[in-house]
Parts: C-alpha cells; structure tokens; sequence
C-alpha cells in the first residue's frame, strides 16, 4: 500500500507528459478570438510623427503581422507575407516588434515592404497586450474589430492556403 499511492502519482505525471507531447505547441489557443481586438496607437515606421490606432481599421478586415529584422523566421516567412499582401484580399499591416526604426527600415529595403504599413513597437507593450509569445505572429481582425485568427510562428504557404485565406474569403464574403 506505501508503494501505490507514489506508483498511481507517477502513471499520472506520465499520463499527462505524455499527452502534452503530443500537442502541438503552434496551435495554442489565443484567449482573443472572437474578442474585441486590443487598443493601440503607434507611430509608422516610415512616417514617426504620423499615428495609426485600431480605431482607424473599424470597419474593414485586416492582417496583423508581427515581425522583427532580428527574426530568423520571419525572414523564412517573408515571401508568404509578401504573396498574401499581393493578392490584395485585406490590407496587411506589419508590427514591427522590440526593433531599432532603422534596423527595420534597412531590412525592409532589403527584402521588400509587403505592408501597407509598419507600425513601431519598439517597448513591445502592444504585442504584450496581443498576447504575442514571439515573433512571427500573424492575426486576422474583422470588420467589426474582433480578433478571427491567430497563428503563431511563420506563416507558411501551406497554412497561408488551408487557414489564412480561407479565413479571410470567409470574412469578406
């Protein structure tokens, strides 16, 4: 009997490794969907003395990626970003997150601006309040300022086809 409470402790602690293990850490549910998305003012990377709230983007659908020039991974997913602004189905504005204004500016020139603008969150408060864990992370905000979707990591082609423009076509439809 002393040894059955410790062995019915560990089955358990095994149990429940074992299932953690298997999820998958990208599709952690976001606490925003189908919330109001946060509140924001930031200033424009490319224009600093010109602003860009949420307010501004009631009423239409939009894409909020967030990415930084440090990041590895949005570099990777960079050319998807860049497909998807490109095919015109919502404007896509870029977060530019815990980033010097010229180290992005610089990168931007180099790899191409996918967004219709790059807003500065250089204390990352805003992403803070998005519940962004790193960098990439793309959301979906409706017309009603709601948040849609949430992907967390690079957009790849694969979920820029099975999830965001499925997403996106259904918002606007």
């Amino acid at each position: 009997m002393r040894f059955a409470i410790p062995l019915g402790i560990f089955i358990l602690m095994v149990g429940l490794l074992g299932y953690g293990l298997t999820l998958d850490p990208k599709k952690v549910p976001s606490p925003l969907i189908d919330k109001q998305a946060p509140s924001f003012s930031l200033a424009q990377l490319h224009q600093p003395g010109s602003r860009i709230s949420d307010k501004d983007l009631l009423g239409q659908v939009w894409v909020l990626n967030v990415w930084a020039s440090w990041c590895v991974s949005c570099r990777a997913e960079h050319k998807v970003i860049t497909r998807l602004a490109n095919m015109n189905l919502a404007q896509v504005i870029g977060l530019n997150y815990k980033d010097q204004p010229n180290d992005a500016k610089r990168w931007l020139q180099q790899f191409g601006d996918p967004y219709s603008t790059s807003l500065m969150d250089q204390d990352g408060r805003v992403g803070i309040d998005w519940g962004v864990y790193g960098v990439p992370e793309t959301f979906i905000i409706g017309r009603d300022g709601l948040v849609k979707y949430k992907h967390i990591g690079p957009v790849t082609d694969e979920s820029l086809e099975s999830e965001v423009i499925p997403t996106l076509e259904a918002l606007l439809g």
